[in-house]
């Protein structure tokens, strides 16, 4: 098994990414701690795994610390942290820039940036000092292709990219990689549908064209099942993995070119 006996830490477990991620690593042997902001909906997926739930608002410094502490109390360390946190899309996408308001803009910087900062800085400092450990997230197409009505979504992504490959510059030295994965709209989710409702009546599409006209961009003209995002995300979070860090790896399927 690719990941027996690491203890992972898995922020946004509640959502499609984050439980598809926390399944795969549990089935490769890792133990595996869940976090959300609801509980009820991380307990669903804890209870499936066996796994470990916690109430955890990861833009909240002293929530995400306290429950740091609590996991290496039982578990000795921390040796994955993967942030997988959503925010609903229906008010930060679907208007132009120029109509967009301040605040709404800056909601998705400070949502997914903001706690990846944070989950990745408290799981760090853990894991400079034990020498070892992986730091994961997931971002999106938008961080490099220029794309309409998306606010601040898109600079939102890029920022993560980008502090992946700072941290990485960073806590190389001391055996600790940081690696992102840039999926492509997987129908399975719920960021998809988000995507797609606020659209929906401005392009006249239907779910089905929606999903379609996205899957015309990639290479095998389909979208990619959180299966495949899952096996990579594993693979990643592996000692198989050790050449890679400082990346965020391109699982668009060819709708974005390298």
């Amino acid at each position: 098994m690719m990941l027996k006996d690491k203890i992972a830490v898995v922020y946004g477990a509640g959502g499609g990414i984050g439980g598809a991620v926390a399944r795969h690593f549990a089935q490769e042997g890792a133990k595996v701690f869940l976090t959300g902001r609801r509980l009820a909906s991380v307990q669903a997926a804890a209870d499936d795994l066996l796994a470990d739930a916690a109430e955890v608002d990861a833009l909240d410094e002293e929530a995400v610390e306290s429950h740091l502490e609590s996991v290496v109390k039982k578990a000795g360390r921390v040796d994955i942290s993967f942030n997988a946190i959503g925010l609903p899309n229906a008010n930060i996408v679907g208007t132009s820039l120029t109509d967009l308001d301040a605040t709404l803009f800056t909601q998705p910087l400070t949502g997914y940036a903001l706690s990846y900062f944070l989950t990745a800085r408290l799981a760090a400092r853990r894991m400079i000092a034990q020498k070892s450990g992986v730091i994961m997230t997931v971002t999106a197409l938008h961080s490099r292709m220029g794309l309409p009505l998306v606010g601040g979504y898109g600079p939102a992504m890029a920022a993560k990219e980008a502090l992946t490959r700072d941290l990485s510059a960073e806590l190389a030295p001391y055996g600790v990689r940081v690696v992102g994965l840039r999926p492509q709209g997987m129908p399975e989710t719920r960021t998809i549908r988000d995507a797609y409702e606020p659209r929906a009546k401005a392009s006249g599409l239907t779910w089905d064209q929606w999903q379609e006209l996205l899957a015309a961009r990639t290479h095998p003209r389909r979208l990619m099942t959180l299966e495949e995002m899952a096996n990579l995300a594993t693979f990643l979070a592996s000692d198989k993995a050790s050449g890679m860090t400082g990346t965020t790896v391109n699982l668009t399927m060819g709708s974005l070119d390298d």
